[in-house]
């Protein structure tokens, strides 16, 4: 007996179809995006580059780049990006990058308005390039590369010190090197002066995605205060994560006094205990990061030479501290947790009476 067709699909066989379709549309839009951005790129290169070669050949004035911008605007009313101040950045963009070889192979692949942010705030070629593919491989957005320029992480990744070279293979022990910055800026933290440990902690934690953002992409959050036991005695790391990229965990331990030799020991045990209980066999090494308020060079490197695990001592730079006239007037953290607590009790008492 012959199998009538079905005039209509099942549900799940049509969701499954149109899923698919969905998912290759997106990509679809997203090629045709960058395709798009890539030939704007090489336009303004082209247009900035032919008045930067009119100037020096013909010695062309500036006024000659308001009345371009006047006569492009009307040949092309419906265009944006043909005002004054843009022809501007693109004679300096063609002016940057001379080879386009690099616009067509790198340059096109981030937004104009990511350009011209470099152009305004990094004025170091190799710097404006080292930006130029951060931002491709973390897909920074306008804001987020502004941020990055302003807290200088060029010269703060890869700063920290560290023993990877000699407990980690290549290429992991560069990619963990670049994964450490020196200072971590937790600038979005308002902290007392008298702050310790666990309230630097809770202020992370609290602020996640402020601190995701500062440590880079990668990074998954495990937990806080982890609970790991060892022959029936109870240890707890600071904080917890999992890099997706390097395929690892990374155990972070708070300090906010400068950095003591007796650090590195105890991160060497946390290192060593969660590659014992959490390591999956697939996994790469565990790394330990040390955050200290300060540290001097040769006692951190010296403290860590002897050391098994791979750890890395680094400092962090937190925003400001409240003020000492108003200490004893604003309310701390736990003031306002227990404040919270009992306004949630409070209204559940109201739900149950009414």
């Amino acid at each position: 007996m012959t199998k009538t067709p079905s005039l209509f699909p099942s549900d799940e066989s049509y969701s499954t179809f149109l899923s698919d379709l969905k998912t290759r549309i997106r990509g679809a839009q997203i090629k045709a995006a960058l395709a798009v951005n890539q030939e704007l790129i090489r336009l303004y290169w082209q247009i900035g580059r032919d008045i930067l070669i009119r100037q020096q050949q013909e010695g062309w004035g500036a006024k000659v780049v308001e009345r371009l911008a006047k006569d492009l605007k009307q040949e092309f009313p419906d265009m944006k990006g043909f005002s004054r101040t843009n022809l501007l950045y693109m004679r300096a963009f063609a002016e940057a990058y001379p080879d386009n070889q690099f616009v067509h192979q790198v340059g096109g692949q981030i937004p104009w308005r990511h350009h011209c942010v470099l152009l305004d705030r990094v004025k170091d070629l190799e710097q404006r390039i080292w930006y130029v593919h951060e931002t491709i491989s973390n897909g920074w957005s306008r804001a987020v590369l502004e941020m990055q320029i302003e807290t200088g992480l060029y010269h703060r990744q890869g700063g920290a010190i560290t023993n990877f070279e000699s407990t980690l293979p290549k290429p992991q022990s560069d990619l963990a090197q670049q994964l450490l910055k020196d200072p971590y800026n937790f600038d979005f933290l308002t902290l007392e002066k008298e702050a310790q440990e666990r309230d630097l902690e809770r202020a992370l934690v609290s602020r996640i995605r402020d601190f995701l953002l500062e440590l880079g992409t990668g990074f998954s959050f495990v937990g806080s205060q982890y609970r790991l036991e060892v022959d029936g005695e109870e240890y707890f790391i600071d904080l917890l994560f999992y890099h997706l990229r390097l395929r690892c965990y990374v155990v972070i331990d708070l300090k906010m006094t400068e950095f003591k030799p007796e650090y590195s020991g105890k991160m060497n045990f946390y290192v060593s205990a969660v590659n014992l209980l959490l390591r999956h066999p697939d996994d790469q090494p565990t790394i330990g990061i040390i955050l200290c308020k300060s540290k001097k060079k040769t006692v951190a490197e010296l403290a860590l030479q002897g050391m098994t695990q791979p750890i890395g001592v680094s400092t962090h730079k937190i925003g400001s501290t409240i003020p000492d006239q108003l200490q004893g007037i604003m309310p701390t953290v736990e003031q306002l947790e227990l404040e919270v607590d009992a306004a949630a009790t409070e209204l559940e008492g109201d739900r149950d009476g009414s």
